[in-house]
């Protein structure tokens, strides 16, 4: 306040010697010159936002390498670079005739695996074991009636010794013809049941082939996995594709939405912990030519560190591209909203005059002389400035004609019009 009052001081001295000196060099030319016409702006209070901007690059978050996941040769390349793509277009084909043969030797695998188990299934050599069993079972029921006959007969002498004997041996025979054919069922059964089994996981293991190579062969065509703008292409048609190539086949960069990256410091990032509302605010991106992209974005992402080098902390925004109007890597300016200041002081930019670090402006009095202020601003608010010292409202400024006029003389006043007022402040910091 002090050094603001010497300032006002000496241009009040400063302005008074000119005048004094007007006035004796019109007394010596003994004439008076016609009052000259100055475009006047009166003071106006109003509410402005307050806006910081930063400097900005776009990228593309989510741009995916194309690669092959299978061997082969070019066959066909199907787009152009900078041709916008979509999910599951096709890019290129590969020579698919391996893999149509591979194909076509599964699926005859798997017909083969699939005849051996259906055959299994049918357990042939269990139910010719089960029929040897029946067999053995009839003729052991036959020399159990004949040994039964002959045991009472022989007894009453009717029939030879002999004859019991042999009905006895083939009794013990037919015993043992069933227990062997009763193991023999066991053990065809046990084998079919195995052989089913074993059949059944190789058919598995067919159906498995197939699926892999059907696989392979879809993978021969190789499609977009997302939509977005596709570059040139690194490989050529006739070309070989490996499946662990370092290099990638082209790249697909998504455009909508397009990620914005900027970064601010430690203090404006302690001022939004403090109040979080502007970061809810929409953002406005300022394009390289200073024109506005009309879609408003909003931020996403803080990263989790500040910069030791810079101390700065990364902020990551995204805005809507329906149209690919901007591409990765270009710049401009995120131009955040960072409050609202109720009431200031407004005038237009032209009105002020700077030397060195102090700005003047001409007012006029009631009696339309002019005078000489100092003020003091703090932001822009489109083309004006926000005034904090040296003017109250209702005061008239001289916008144009700064150059016709001194301290103490008489102007005729005429309202200046602005082409186009903006409320939006713009932070200088």
């Amino acid at each position: 306040m002090k050094l603001y009052r010497i300032h006002l001081l000496s241009l009040i001295l400063f302005a008074a010697l000119v005048a004094g000196c007007s006035s004796r060099a019109q007394d010596r030319a003994g004439a008076q010159p016609p009052a000259p016409i100055v475009l006047v702006s009166e003071v106006r209070a109003s509410d402005v936002v307050i806006y910081s901007e930063f400097p900005a690059q776009t990228y593309a978050r989510n741009a995916v390498d194309v690669r092959g996941r299978v061997d082969g040769y070019i066959d066909k390349w199907l787009f152009r670079p900078g041709q916008e793509v979509h999910t599951g277009d096709i890019l290129y084909v590969l020579d698919v005739r391996p893999y149509l043969a591979a194909v076509e030797q599964a699926k005859g695998n798997l017909a083969q695996s699939e005849a051996d188990l259906d055959f299994a299934r049918k357990q042939v050599a269990l139910l010719q074991a089960e029929a040897n069993l029946a067999v053995a079972q009839a003729n052991l029921v036959k020399e159990q009636q004949d040994y039964d006959r002959l045991t009472p007969l022989v007894e009453q002498e009717a029939a030879s010794k002999q004859d019991l004997d042999a009905a006895t041996a083939a009794l013990r025979a037919g015993e043992a013809t069933i227990r062997a054919a009763q193991a023999n069922v066991d053990q065809m059964r046990l084998q079919t049941q195995t052989q089913i089994d074993s059949t059944a996981a190789k058919a598995d293991a067919q159906r498995a082939a197939l699926r892999t190579a059907s696989l392979n062969l879809e993978y021969a065509t190789i499609r977009a996995p997302i939509s977005g703008l596709i570059g040139d292409t690194l490989v050529p048609v006739g070309g070989l594709v490996t499946a662990n190539a370092q290099q990638p086949l082209t790249t697909i960069v998504p455009l909508d939405p397009i990620w914005v990256r900027f970064k601010a410091s430690e203090t404006q990032y302690l001022a939004f912990k403090k109040n979080p509302e502007p970061l809810r605010s929409p953002l406005t991106l300022i394009l390289a030519d200073n024109s506005n992209f009309p879609q408003k974005g909003r931020i996403e992402n803080t990263l989790n560190q500040v910069d030791p080098k810079t101390g700065t902390l990364e902020m990551q925004a995204s805005f809507p591209n329906p149209k690919h109007t901007l591409l990765p890597g270009q710049f401009g300016q995120v131009r955040v909203e960072t409050e609202v200041r109720r009431n200031v002081l407004l005038i237009p930019q032209r009105a002020v005059q700077q030397l060195q670090n102090i700005q003047t402006v001409y007012t006029l009095s009631a009696a339309d002389q002019v005078e000489l202020r100092p003020i003091s601003t703090a932001e822009r608010s489109g083309d004006d400035w926000i005034v904090t010292q040296g003017l109250k409202p209702g005061d008239r400024v001289i916008v144009e004609g700064q150059l016709k006029v001194r301290p103490g003389m008489s102007v005729h006043p005429q309202p200046y019009r602005a082409p186009a007022p903006i409320s939006a402040a713009r932070s200088e910091s």
